[in-house]
């Protein structure tokens, strides 16, 4: 378990340099009482662990640049190392010269050593596209629904691709949530298409998105709060935070529509699905118990899962 005195912990992604395990994690001031504040004054903090229990804290990892596009908060992202041997960390930010919270773009920094980030560019890395997703009335090139991207190797070695939260168009609030897709050859030039899972399952936004082969399955797995679900979805499926949907391949067909709920842990939000050493799979993440009054940010101890007849699992025993 990870939890700091002096700060929230909420999402987390993970990166495996092969001997320890590097946590990455959205954080905000306790002090704040108030962790309806917290979105604003987001930052990125770091540690490290070889079993995914035990964690070392290091300084933090990404803070916002005073004056940039970035300057008002870090939020979540993920890691990947590239064929160059660097690590590039893509997340997503705002912006006091945008909308606030409702204007969410994403970056990207590199490090040599996944402790010494460089912010890379002085504008946002990938904007929205109004030919197929959801931006501000008020302007066309903001949403406030663009985050997490999730960028993972091409399992046929075609390049890069990109996953973001976002929301699609032809579906009303709480059942509009769409996963965005975006391509590269080279990490550094994206290009934007359609979606990859499309809207109408129910779910207002699939965040923390996140695809591996489990078990020798094909699973996506998804974050979404009950209350950003319809009432029918919610009426069938219950009032839980994580999910997950089979597919063919790591780039789907995604049906969110056959999405199954992780019951073994109800409220457990944004949590990093991650292999051991040992080959099994657990997942790490935090406790998403603020609408009950119980602000309980801090990482929990890995839960082992498994695939069957592809839904992700609580492994027993």
């Amino acid at each position: 378990m990870l939890r700091l005195e002096d700060q929230w912990i909420w999402d987390s992604w993970i990166a495996d340099d092969g001997d320890r395990y590097h946590l990455f994690f959205l954080q905000a001031p306790r002090e704040l009482a108030d962790p309806t504040l917290r979105h604003a004054r987001a930052t990125v903090g770091h540690a490290v662990s070889t079993d995914l229990v035990d964690w070392e804290v290091l300084p933090d990892a990404l803070r916002p640049t005073p004056g940039g596009w970035d300057d008002v908060a870090i939020w979540t992202g993920s890691v990947v190392r590239g064929d160059d041997g660097r690590w590039r960390m893509f997340y997503t930010a705002i912006s006091s010269r945008g909308h606030g919270l409702r204007d969410q773009r994403i970056g990207v920094a590199v490090s040599d050593d996944l402790t010494t980030w460089r912010k890379v560019g002085t504008e946002p890395l990938l904007g929205v596209d109004t030919r197929w997703y959801k931006s501000l009335p008020e302007d066309p090139t903001a949403s406030e629904t663009w985050r997490d991207p999730m960028v993972f190797r091409d399992p046929h070695g075609d390049g890069w691709h990109m996953l973001i939260t976002a929301r699609g168009l032809g579906h009303d609030a709480n059942d509009d949530g769409v996963i965005a897709h975006a391509t590269s050859a080279d990490l550094v030039s994206w290009e934007l298409g359609p979606p990859i899972a499309a809207g109408g399952a129910g779910f207002g936004q699939l965040e923390v998105n996140q695809v591996r082969v489990i078990d020798g399955q094909h699973i996506l797995v998804f974050t979404c709060h009950p209350d950003e679900m319809t009432a029918a979805r919610r009426a069938e499926s219950g009032d839980f935070c994580t999910w997950s949907v089979a597919g063919d391949s790591l780039l789907g067909p995604w049906d969110i529509s056959t999405a199954q709920p992780f019951t073994a842990e109800p409220a457990l939000f944004a949590a990093p699905v991650v292999q051991r050493r040992d080959g099994s799979w657990v997942l790490v993440g935090f406790r998403n118990l603020e609408a009950e009054g119980i602000f309980a940010f801090e990482i929990i101890d890995p839960v082992p899962v498994r695939v069957v007849d592809g839904v992700l699992v609580a492994q027993l025993g």
